[in-house]
């Protein structure tokens, strides 16, 4: 499903470009500051990267699934924070209203995130709901023309800058199921929507995660995502089986630059007169750490194709994100191992902020602990 084979390798070719010497060059200063430059958001959206998956018709590029994955992965070879930048609103940010939204929502919302005018959040894990998002109490109450929200979401990513938040909150008090949840999306300044302070995080310097309060939030009930109650948990589902398949290739990126960086290493850094590279035991740990990438990125494409032809991957998705999380952490390691203390210490390499930036990739769009579990129900009900 690449639609243009010679534009779109174009296309990978200017983003891989850009990343190699925009982005890169500008790690040090998001990490040193927590910030991407504005300059370089401002030029983010001059080359279209906010609305990669938003449709044409709405101002975006339109990317099909095999498209996205393959430009994520060139993004993402650069600092976590850059394509995190543009990540919720080609992803979980946009998502929800390209997959459920009116027509009416669609028009007057997607444009802007494409254009990256507003930045987009998904936000549906609270306190007490993350791996059971089932169990959110976060509440949305009819009032006449308006619904009213209340409740705390958690962990929610680009928080802090949003303008455009699309909520999981339950309509129907009385039915704890699934079935009780709906979606809207909220203007970052309605009256009563409150986004708390940044947290302090391990790695992914620049990337701004917090946490976000409802307090009798007044939203009109044609912001109901769909015009319908009761449909949140099954759009929620919708958007994280395209998140799960984008992040993994969101994972792959990283470690296909923590190779190259190893790679570069093991071929400069000598010892015992020799290059680290001759030696069979860094050697037996390239051949892994080239052999899991392949493995990761060939999953990844023949999951992405079988999107683009309408076929289900909720099982696909899953895996995707489960190997392709745990494979970069295990590309992190070795890569610390390869460069030694240089790989620990950040005056000396990027290795350690890579390595850092890693570890929540395992975490977030379902704990790999969740995946395990969900790859095992659905293989065995296709089974029984």
């Amino acid at each position: 499903m690449i639609r243009d084979p010679e534009g779109f390798q174009a296309f990978l070719n200017e983003t891989r470009q850009w990343v190699k010497e925009v982005a890169i060059p500008a790690e040090e200063r998001v990490e040193a500051t927590d910030e991407i430059p504005e300059e370089l958001v401002e030029e983010m959206r001059r080359r279209g990267f906010f609305g990669w998956s938003i449709p044409e018709q709405f101002g975006g590029t339109g990317l099909t699934t095999e498209e996205l994955v393959l430009a994520a992965m060139e993004l993402s070879q650069c600092a976590t924070a850059f394509r995190a930048r543009v990540g919720t609103n080609t992803g979980i940010g946009s998502e929800a209203l390209v997959a459920d939204g009116t027509q009416e929502q669609k028009a007057k919302y997607l444009p802007a995130l494409a254009r990256g005018d507003v930045t987009g959040c998904f936000a549906l894990t609270e306190p007490d709901a993350g791996s059971d998002a089932t169990a959110l109490r976060a509440s949305a109450v009819r009032d006449g023309d308006d619904y009213v929200l209340n409740g705390t979401k958690c962990f929610i990513t680009n928080a802090p800058i949003a303008g455009l938040f699309t909520v999981m909150a339950r309509t129907d008090a009385d039915d704890l199921s699934a079935k009780g949840i709906s979606a809207f999306v909220v203007e970052g300044d309605t009256p009563g929507l409150i986004v708390g302070k940044a947290y302090k995080k391990m790695g992914q310097a620049g990337s701004p995660v917090s946490e976000v309060y409802f307090q009798d939030c007044r939203v009109p009930a044609a912001n109901l995502i769909g015009g319908v109650e009761g449909k949140g948990f099954v759009t929620a589902m919708k958007v994280l089986n395209k998140q799960r398949l984008h992040l993994s290739a969101l994972c792959t990126g990283p470690a296909m630059r923590m190779r190259d960086e190893a790679l570069a290493h093991a071929l400069k850094r000598r010892q015992f007169g020799q290059p680290i590279a001759d030696f069979q035991l860094v050697q037996a740990m390239i051949a892994d750490i080239q052999t899991e990438i392949h493995a990761a990125r060939a999953l990844i494409l023949e999951t992405a194709r079988k999107r683009d032809q309408g076929e289900d991957i909720k099982l696909e998705a899953s895996m995707c994100k489960y190997f392709a999380s745990e494979m970069c952490g295990r590309v992190a390691d070795k890569a610390v191992q390869i460069f030694g203390g240089a790989g620990y210490v950040a005056d000396y390499s990027c290795i350690e902020r890579l390595y850092r930036d890693a570890r929540l990739f395992r975490l977030y769009e379902g704990t790999s602990q969740i995946h395990q579990l969900n790859i095992a129900k659905l293989t065995l009900r296709a089974a029984s």
